[in-house]
């Protein structure tokens, strides 16, 4: 294993036992909030010592000469030099964290037994207001409001709940963060929200798509298009969760610095998460565009850009959505004429993210098998899509792989200029490890589906090129049984052998017949022997 990799791995490990002490008192879908929360400000208490350790020189009692640095009265040759410290970290870090708030110091007031949790209230409220008039403010605005301090399952008095974020804090220091600065952190924190998602159960839908789903997905949205001019520079996740997926992608590409990230997210806490996220994965403000809305009520980004080299997805399956009539004459459903049923918005995730797809890109998003196959509205619109040569591939995928469904489900690949003019069809449905409650791809599982997707070749039992013709033959059903014959026959019988081993059994049970006649032949006359005996030993 490599030094980085033992590293994340201790890493990973420290900070979920971390978690212990939240773990007993409130459902780990609410306890994530904190936990995340509290190891996302750290990260950035940390990052701001680094930096003013890089600007001033020191490199010894960090925190005390910063707070010396930062107190208006001391002077460097006769200059205040907070004025230009604060410029600088504002727009070095596009936030500033003063050094009574830094994470050191609330420690240092816990350790001397006079934290409060005003304390931390405060410190994450003058964090947000640092950034107003920074092109940061979007990226941090509401960022903590998740970190609910008077909740009441952290105690029921405020004595309690100081204690356990105490606790909690102390916790979280004995862990060392400043030597895995970047993705090590980074895939660190993306660790713990697979493992909330686990402990989460369904509530998991709403913030994480499995690593090796994602996975899948990013290196096919890059197949041909992770190099040179045509690499990826933009991607768009309009479900975009805890934006696990829109990394994956921006970790296929040739130079990740160049990619910027796109995303809208319903679920305010989610939203939130995913912002600390790209943010410990190193994405600039520059490069993060994220938004809290509804996706399909009302369509975002509107402004340049609106179109993206990649769209990646993996939506809330058969949701509610509001599709009337109105909704038409919307540049996205519009050209298909008619709008996916209201209890099913599948289509209607698929048909947003198609319409902000680059005529050139890729675009992959996950979905449950009925939408291979469901007629009325969503027939139309799957016939309308092929006739229009969009569909590039189906993926079918094992059952019990997400946290928050056990269904089987689907990759479909869409692209506005295709190549080629059939589908391709594969089925992963049957290859996969079993890991504890849930099934997993393997590496060799992903690698497979990924070859398969490049060589675009029939295998047998396991991939199908379908022609338009076929497709059309199978009236616009997409079902992957109708493409993919996984059938394995039953080995053949050779009926002599059969008749000689019945001769041969019948003849075992003739034999054992006789044996047991034999055996009971010599139990009776045993019997009346000894009761002979008897009668005559009574006579006498």
């Amino acid at each position: 294993m490599s030094e980085k990799n033992t590293q994340a791995s201790q890493l990973e490990s420290s900070l979920w036992s971390a978690a212990d002490v939240l773990r007993g008192k409130m459902d780990a879908s609410e306890y994530k909030n904190y936990l995340l929360g509290l190891i996302f400000y750290r990260f950035l208490s940390e990052k701001t010592l680094t930096t003013f350790s890089g600007w001033a020189g020191e490199t010894e009692n960090v925190t005390q000469k910063y707070a010396q640095y930062m107190d208006p009265q001391f002077k460097l040759e006769g200059v205040s030099v907070q004025p230009s410290l604060v410029e600088y970290l504002q727009n070095t870090l596009g936030y500033l964290i003063q050094p009574q708030a830094l994470y050191a110091t609330l420690i240092g007031k816990i350790q001397a037994h006079t934290f409060a949790l005003d304390d931390l209230s405060q410190a994450l409220h003058d964090l947000e207001q640092s950034t107003q008039n920074l092109s940061s403010a979007q990226d941090f605005s509401g960022l903590f409001a998740d970190v609910d301090l008077s909740s009441s399952k952290l105690g029921s008095s405020l004595q309690q709940r100081n204690q356990t974020i105490s606790d909690t804090m102390l916790a979280l220091n004995a862990i060392d963060l400043v030597h895995h600065q970047g993705d090590v952190l980074g895939d660190a924190y993306e660790y713990l929200i697979a493992q909330f998602a686990s402990d989460s159960g369904k509530k998991a839908g709403e913030f994480y798509t499995p690593r090796q789903v994602s996975d899948i997905i990013a290196q096919i949205v890059t197949y041909q298009h992770n190099a040179g001019d045509n690499q990826v520079r933009t991607v768009y996740d309009p479900a975009v969760g805890s934006g696990s997926l829109l990394l994956n992608v921006g970790q296929h590409v040739q130079d990740p610095s160049l990619v910027s990230y796109h995303g809208q997210e319903l679920n305010t806490t989610t939203y939130n998460l995913a912002r600390m996220n790209l943010m410990l994965h190193g994405v600039s403000y520059d490069d993060m565009h994220l938004r809290n809305g509804d996706t399909l009520s009302k369509d975002w980004p509107v402004d340049e850009p609106y179109l993206f080299d990649a769209v990646v997805m993996n939506p809330p399956y058969s949701a509610h959505w509001d599709n009337s009539d109105k909704r038409l004459s919307d540049p996205r459903f519009r050209d298909y004429g008619v709008l996916p049923p209201k209890s099913k918005a599948d289509f209607a995730f698929l048909l947003h993210g198609f319409y902000h797809l680059q005529e050139h890109g890729t675009m992959g998003i996950v979905l449950p098998h009925g939408v291979l196959f469901r007629g009325a509205k969503e027939g139309k619109i799957r016939q309308k899509l092929l006739l229009d040569n969009r569909i590039d591939a189906i993926i079918g995928l094992p059952a019990n792989i997400f946290h928050s469904t056990g269904i089987p489900t689907l990759i479909m690949v869409l692209k506005k200029h295709k190549t080629t003019d059939d589908v391709l069809f594969i089925d992963a449905s049957r290859e996969f490890e079993k890991d504890k409650n849930q099934n997993r791809l393997t590496a060799a599982n992903i690698q497979k589906i990924v070859t398969t997707y490049q060589n675009r070749q029939n295998v047998d039992k396991y991939a199908h090129v379908a022609s338009p013709a076929e497709i059309k033959e199978n009236d616009y059903n997409l079902n992957i049984p109708r493409y993919v014959d996984t059938f394995e026959p039953e080995p053949e019988i050779d009926l002599d052998q059969v008749k000689a081993d019945l001769k041969q059994l019948d003849e075992e049970i003739i034999q054992n017949e006789q044996a047991f006649n034999e055996l009971a032949s010599q139990l009776v006359a045993t019997h009346v022997n000894d009761q002979s005996k008897s009668e005559a030993h009574n006579e006498g």
